[in-house]
């Protein structure tokens, strides 16, 4: 029994003996031992019931294709390229960096876990399996990079539009490319760019989504972290319809910026600006400069308030601090 098999044994949340799951995959429960501890590993919390076998603390939803594609509406569905689920795999992005060549147009890539999650400056994203979203999605230009400004913020707004899809409140963005709320951080967003200057280009966006997270892994992630769970008063969203409306937001999304640039997300951005007239500190390898947050301009650059005057900060290699 593979690790992924024993958690879709444990899925419901029922306990299961050793016994009788080395009796179904025809295995020594010495193996049936080996996998639970390889998904502890990963940060799912199988619990010990003594004889009476494991269980989980709450049921899990894993992720299915069809189930997704179903969720899809038609227009997606046909504007979509590639939709593709694995169990474990690197980095979604770097799959799609991997067939970047071959893989159509708005082609996404999910997993049910990476072995080499990344986040922005790069650090590394946790990806346990089975308890939130991880996909990337392949996006062509025409044009080239000096049209792509404000593409991470775009994304950014395009996660805060699933979210209200979902009917759940409380995050909003903290430039340049991270969702958060009062208790964290509740989503990350990594876009990657390859291809000529004056284009045509592409562009590999990562989304990095916290459905539920436990404990541990709060206390791994090294910083305030929130999920959905959270947000929606305990009560975990089905994964698939999670997917599905972010590859929804993301399909409409992408084609919006396309046309319009990211002057058509200015305002949606505004609304949700966590550090619009927050006392900031922006921290690079020019050094430091404090400052009061006053917006985002049309290309997706930071504005600073300082007693000098109001500056511009495009470096998305910066550190953005509330002071």
């Amino acid at each position: 029994m593979q690790a992924q098999e024993l958690l879709m044994a444990l899925a419901e949340g029922s306990t299961i003996s050793g016994a009788q799951l080395a009796e179904r995959a025809g295995v020594t429960r010495a193996a049936i031992w080996k996998q639970v501890e390889s998904l502890r590993a990963r940060g799912v919390p199988v619990q010990s019931q003594g004889t009476a076998g494991y269980r989980l603390p709450w049921p899990l939803q894993l992720l299915d294709v069809s189930a997704i594609r179903a969720a899809l509406s038609p227009s997606t569905r046909a504007s979509l390229g590639e939709l593709e689920l694995h169990w474990e795999i690197d980095s979604t992005s770097s799959e799609i960096q991997r067939r970047a060549t071959t893989l159509p147009d708005l082609s996404v890539i999910l997993a049910e876990t990476q072995s080499a999650g990344r986040g922005r400056r790069g650090r590394s994203w946790l990806s346990p399996p089975g308890l939130n979203i991880y996909l990337s999605c392949l996006k062509r230009f025409d044009a080239g990079f000096a049209s792509l400004s404000g593409l991470s913020l775009a994304v950014g707004v395009i996660v805060m539009r699933t979210l209200a899809t979902l009917g759940i409140e409380g995050a909003g963005l903290k430039w340049p490319n991270d969702v958060l709320s009062d208790a964290g951080k509740l989503a990350g967003i990594l876009v990657e760019l390859s291809g000529e200057y004056q284009g045509p280009c592409a562009a590999i966006i990562g989304v990095g989504l916290n459905v539920r997270l436990t404990p541990v892994l709060r206390e791994q992630a090294g910083q305030p972290v929130n999920d959905l769970v959270g947000l929606a008063g305990g009560v975990a969203p089905d994964r698939n319809r999670v997917a599905a409306a972010l590859i929804g937001a993301l399909v409409e999304g992408l084609g919006q910026f396309e046309r319009k640039g990211f002057g058509a997300f200015v305002d949606e951005y505004a609304a949700h600006d966590l550090l619009h007239a927050k006392a900031l500190r922006v921290q690079g390898a020019q050094g430091s400069m404090d400052g009061v947050g006053a917006g985002v301009d049309a290309r997706g650059a930071l504005l600073l308030q300082t007693a000098e005057g109001v500056h511009s900060i495009d470096s998305a290699d910066v550190s953005v601090r509330r002071t």
